[in-house]
């Protein structure tokens, strides 16, 4: 793939032999290898390296050499954009991805145009096939994210850089933040950054959309463990902790995994087992609608002992049940 003809023998990758794409995919992958690990990944020689490394600085490839008693490369960014060398199986995933992006649609939509121009004959069926069999959901009223501050973010953590940006909060207030990036997660429509707040010395999360003046500074950091098993993990935990404008706790005479197998899509909030038969369904969100609505899927299981909400909350249900044709 580059942006000159896809056939193999006018094009930037159907020149290269399959070593070097694989040298390209392994520099793209890690920050540093050092020249050992290289050639015995590549099973070629150290002069061999070498010629390769050279042939992709001449395609525009900033590979840099790392100092030190053993020696290594790197990639690091240029300034003009280099050819864009995929694989078959690397084109049709990132044409998937391209079609079911969320917050970025028009750029992802500019991008796919321009992957299918430049595709080899041969995969332009396939990308065509997967253009009109994938479609995601849209989000209704969903703030759209800078692709920019995303690929900063990324950047950022790729190159494990302590990161300064300012960010606006539910009530608009303003400040000046300083982070370890760990992950970017995609979740209801937004894209959050969870990272380790030098500051306040604890994880946090940010929505990317109240994210703006991204500026990687100096200090690197060495990755911190997540107290979870995976940034999606982590990320939901979080919101099922936290407590919002409107909150509802709901006992049911029902086992949590019994409820958890009943309801469809993730709940506003988290379900605790209370005993073999039993548990406890909090619901909490800035928004009443949300919270309304999630509460009478949660009393139409039929089982409900207890309701503690508030009362805007049990006026809305109120009203909806005397609302009811008989």
């Amino acid at each position: 793939m580059s942006d000159q003809s896809g056939q193999a023998g006018g094009s930037v990758r159907g020149s290269l032999p399959q070593r070097l794409l694989r040298l390209l995919s392994l520099l793209q992958v890690r920050r540093e290898w050092s020249g050992a690990e290289l050639t015995e990944r590549l099973g070629v020689s150290a002069r061999t390296l070498r010629r390769d490394v050279e042939r992709l600085r001449e395609i525009d490839y900033r590979v840099e050499g790392t100092p030190g008693v053993a020696g290594g490369y790197r990639l690091v960014s240029g300034r003009d954009l280099p050819p864009l060398l995929l694989d078959d199986e690397e084109a049709v995933a990132t044409a998937l991805a391209l079609t079911t992006a969320t917050g970025v649609q028009d750029s992802a939509l500019r991008a796919l145009a321009k992957l299918e121009r430049v595709l080899p004959a041969r995969l332009r069926p396939r990308l065509r096939a997967v253009s009109g069999a994938a479609s995601v959901v849209p989000y209704p009223d969903t703030p759209g994210v800078d692709p920019s501050v995303l690929g900063s973010l990324a950047s950022c953590r790729h190159e494990r850089a302590v990161t300064d940006f300012v960010y606006r909060d539910r009530s608009g207030n303003r400040t000046e933040r300083r982070v370890e990036p760990h992950h970017l997660v995609s979740h209801g429509g937004h894209w959050y950054l969870i990272a380790h707040d030098t500051d306040r010395g604890d994880w946090r999360t940010f929505r990317v959309d109240r994210l703006h003046d991204v500026r990687p500074t100096h200090g690197r950091f060495e990755p911190r463990e997540l107290p979870a098993p995976d940034p999606a993990s982590f990320l939901t935990r979080l919101f099922a902790q936290g407590t919002y404008r409107h909150t509802v706790t709901i006992t049911l005479e029902l086992a949590e995994e019994e409820v958890r197998r009943r309801l469809y899509g993730p709940l506003p909030g988290r379900i605790a087992p209370l005993g073999p038969d039993r548990c406890e369904v909090r619901i909490s969100a800035d928004s009443l609608d949300l919270v309304c609505q999630y509460t009478a899927v949660v009393l139409s299981l039929g089982a409900t002992r207890e309701l503690d909400a508030p009362a805007e909350v049990t006026a809305r249900l109120a009203a909806m049940a005397t609302g009811l044709p008989r």
